[in-house]
């Protein structure tokens, strides 16, 4: 995983509503992010394991994020 790649994750977490990211449901949300990452670059699917892996790893934070942003 890129340095970019960390940085286009975190920025569209922090543009998405904040409302749309917490109804979501653990394995929607990490489909949805890793779903807007490939529109945003083409990931192979090695790219693909690895952000799933970091994504799920992060949820409580993401989440306390959106939180945060209401």
């Amino acid at each position: 995983m890129t340095p970019t790649m960390l940085r286009q994750l975190w920025s569209l977490i922090e543009k998405t509503q904040a409302n749309f990211l917490l109804k979501l449901d653990d394995t929607s949300l990490v489909d949805w992010l890793l779903k807007q990452l490939e529109h945003q670059q083409a990931l192979n699917p090695e790219e693909v394991h690895i952000l799933s892996d970091y994504l799920n790893n992060r949820l409580s934070l993401i989440r306390d994020i959106a939180q945060q942003q209401r």
